[in-house]
């Protein structure tokens, strides 16, 4: 018998608790502020376009819907940028974000020319461990979140990237990393390039959060872009589980950049070659809704008013909550749960506070002190705060 999912874990945990005032702060999907799934009425409306189409249900090609794919090159780029211009994009649809990272693994895996090792960030996504394992590609950490600030450690990721081998993978989040909430800084960003450019370091960026992340689906591409217009040929691996609520439509795309047309060419050539025994082709119901999204204006501008309503809605409860830790006479320093970023906060909390919340408060959360602003509102924002400072006082 295999042990169970962590994360999966803590939700079982509580939907076994009978206590009223109980709270989820470990599924990492978004919530209303009744604490209720939410699907984008863009999402509806586009449900609906495809409906009327009365369209069939014969396979994708392998590598995917073509307008999703051209659409999502575009989200994630830009409309006018070099790559695009170029057509040195090799795009394909994947299986949600989990799918792209498993795909952008086991090309590396098979055709990366340098040092088949992945350097991820000191924390990371707990399943890139898994996946890139899955793939036979070893990894190693460099230094990221400091868990005395409760930040970024810029110094530690600098150096560590300037010792690693050259030519060797390294993991970036784009934006709204997971699970710290920690991102770089845009000047950040650019220092991080330059020492990658310098290094012939070759960065694969998990984008999972575009428009989730700020609000702003160009922002949250900042790093993404930065980093193509410094010169670098990138992996990419973009989910739209997050961004537009298809969790279970398992919507998402892997991106090589290449040298040129001719080269991409044969990139995506080999990446259907990788995906036929994987999973043939990916399924079409999800890209169709985002290809309608993306590819209609006025549902598009739809689209970017409601991720940015989400987005909004996840940092007013990042302020509501350290504004009410002061109120309730807390002493710590709670900067970092506004300083952070995205779906997840890392509060700070240890093993022994977080099992003194589940136990005493039935607030259920990972061992690691991560908490799922998504499960917060406006209604049990005051009960998590005042549990959060008798376990912190």
């Amino acid at each position: 018998m295999g042990p169970p999912d962590a994360i999966l874990g803590v939700t079982e945990a509580f939907k076994r608790d009978t206590n009223p005032n109980k709270i989820n702060l470990g599924v990492g999907a978004y919530r209303d502020d009744n604490g209720k799934p939410y699907v984008l009425p863009s999402v509806l409306k586009a449900e609906e376009m495809v409906k009327q189409k009365n369209m069939d249900k014969e396979y994708a090609p392998i590598s995917g819907v073509p307008e999703f794919c051209k659409l999502t090159a575009e989200l994630a780029f830009g409309p006018n940028s070099e790559p695009l211009k170029s057509n040195c994009n090799a795009t394909v649809q994947s299986i949600s974000g989990t799918g792209a990272l498993r795909l952008g693994a086991a090309f590396l895996q098979k055709f990366f020319p340098g040092n088949k090792e992945i350097y991820m960030p000191n924390l990371t996504w707990g399943n890139h461990t898994n996946i890139f394992t899955h793939a036979g590609l070893p990894q190693k950490k460099y230094r990221y979140y400091d868990p005395k600030t409760v930040g970024f450690d810029f110094k530690g990721a600098l150096e560590d990237l300037s010792t690693i081998p050259e030519r060797s993978i390294v993991l970036f989040h784009a934006c709204a990393h997971n699970p710290t909430g920690v991102d770089p800084k845009p000047e950040q960003w650019k220092e991080l390039s330059k020492v990658v450019l310098k290094r012939h370091l070759y960065p694969f960026f998990d984008m999972a959060y575009q428009g989730f992340a700020s609000g702003d689906v160009d922002r949250d591409a900042f790093a993404v872009r930065t980093f193509i217009e410094d010169g670098h040929k990138i992996a990419l691996a973009q989910s739209y589980a997050k961004n537009m609520g298809l969790y279970g439509e398992r919507a998402g795309a892997f991106s090589v950049l290449a040298e040129n047309s001719d080269q991409a060419a044969k990139v995506l050539s080999q990446i259907k070659i990788l995906i036929r025994p994987m999973y043939s082709n990916p399924p079409i119901h999800g890209a169709r809704i985002v290809a309608n999204i993306l590819g209609d204006p006025s549902l598009k501008q739809q689209w970017l008013t409601e991720v940015k309503g989400m987005a909004d809605r996840i940092i007013s409860v990042r302020t509501s909550l350290k504004s009410l830790l002061e109120k309730e006479g807390s002493k710590k320093n709670w900067s970092h749960i506004t300083d952070q970023i995205g779906m997840f906060c890392f509060t700070g909390l240890n093993q022994q506070q977080v099992e003194r919340l589940i136990n005493e408060f039935h607030i259920y959360l990972t061992k690691d002190g991560r908490i799922s602003m998504a499960g917060v509102t406006s209604k049990n924002v005051g009960y998590l705060a005042h549990a959060v400072h008798q376990v912190t006082k």
